[in-house]
This record gives structure tokens, sequence and C-alpha cells, in this order.
């Protein structure tokens, strides 16, 4: 699995590339296929972004993101 930094993560936002990523728990997900995602933004989140914090919030489990490709690890330091 290749490891991706905050920075790269964040061009993956739907705005300065065609890919919509999104990271949970260290794991980044391509998004890009979910109608949910367009644009780069789901409801008040917003992709390209660590949204570990924020699954607190929804409406679904941490499984949602099941159905989604894995792209990598996203390293913190």
């Amino acid at each position: 699995m290749k490891d991706y930094t905050k920075a790269q993560l964040a061009l993956r936002n739907g705005q300065d590339r065609e890919e919509i990523w999104c990271a949970y728990q260290g794991i980044i997900y391509d998004v890009t296929t979910s109608r949910l995602w367009r644009n780069g933004h789901h409801y008040e989140h917003w992709a390209g972004q660590d949204l570990t914090k924020e699954l607190g919030d929804a409406p679904h489990t941490d499984r949602v993101f099941e159905k989604f490709k894995v792209i990598g690890k996203l390293i913190v330091p």
C-alpha cells in the first residue's frame, strides 16, 4: 500500500483533479464514483481531507467506506 501525505490527499479534492479521495482512520479511499461526492463535497464534508473526526456527525457508520477502493495510507507526522 502506498503512503500519501496530507498535501497529496488535499490535491484529490474533486476541484484540482478528477480524483476524489477521503481518508478515514489512516486509510485513503477513492470516492470518485459516488454520486454523493460530486464536485468534492458531501453535505458539509469536503474531499481531500481526513474525515476521521467528522464521522461522528454522519448518519451512517464507518462501514460506508467498505464499498470504496483503498488507495493507500495517510502519513500523519
